[in-house]
């Protein structure tokens, strides 16, 4: 389909809480198709709407894609249902906060329900970096990014370093 431009912070759109989907239609599976395109032309194994300008409730993943495969999945007005009290952690990174990489505690293991491209409700266990990923990806769709979960000084330091690089690019 179409490879969009992905947000980067500190861009107050990826603040935003996306609303939900209200049917899967053929634009919304075309957002899906240019989300997808998008997060292999980046290399990331994960993408929500909010992160190319559009506030719906819309995830990609693709964890195949680390071994280099494509197989995406769309997540649609996900939620999680339940969360382990048992936590993990993962040094994670984001699109949409390229070049900064940190440690993140979240639940080791979580149930979700969601919609699929074809608009049929779904239920999933997950765990590892599957769990991960989609509390990641989740996140984004309330307005919050992976840095949100740093102390404030790392956070600062990142948010820093964005704009640094920002400014550096358009100079």
């Amino acid at each position: 389909m179409a490879i969009r431009p992905i947000l980067t912070a500190p861009d107050p759109r990826l603040q935003a809480v996306s609303t939900d989907v209200e049917a899967v239609t053929d634009e919304i599976r075309a957002l899906i198709a240019d989300m997808a395109d998008s997060m292999y032309q980046a290399q990331g194994i994960g993408l929500a709407a909010i992160q190319i300008g559009v506030p719906k409730r819309v995830l990609v993943i693709d964890l195949d894609q680390k071994e280099g495969e494509k197989n995406p999945v769309a997540y649609i007005n996900p939620k999680i249902t339940w969360a382990s009290d048992e936590m993990a952690v993962y040094e994670e990174g984001c699109l949409s906060v390229p070049e900064i990489w940190d440690d993140v505690e979240r639940p080791a293991r979580i149930k979700a329900e969601y919609l699929d491209s074809n608009g049929n409700k779904q239920t999933l266990e997950a765990d590892g970096l599957l769990a991960t990923c989609l509390q990641h990806e989740m996140d984004h769709l309330n307005g919050v990014l992976f840095i949100d979960h740093l102390s404030r000084l790392k956070k600062s330091m990142a948010i820093k370093k964005l704009t640094k690089a920002k400014k550096l690019a358009t100079a």
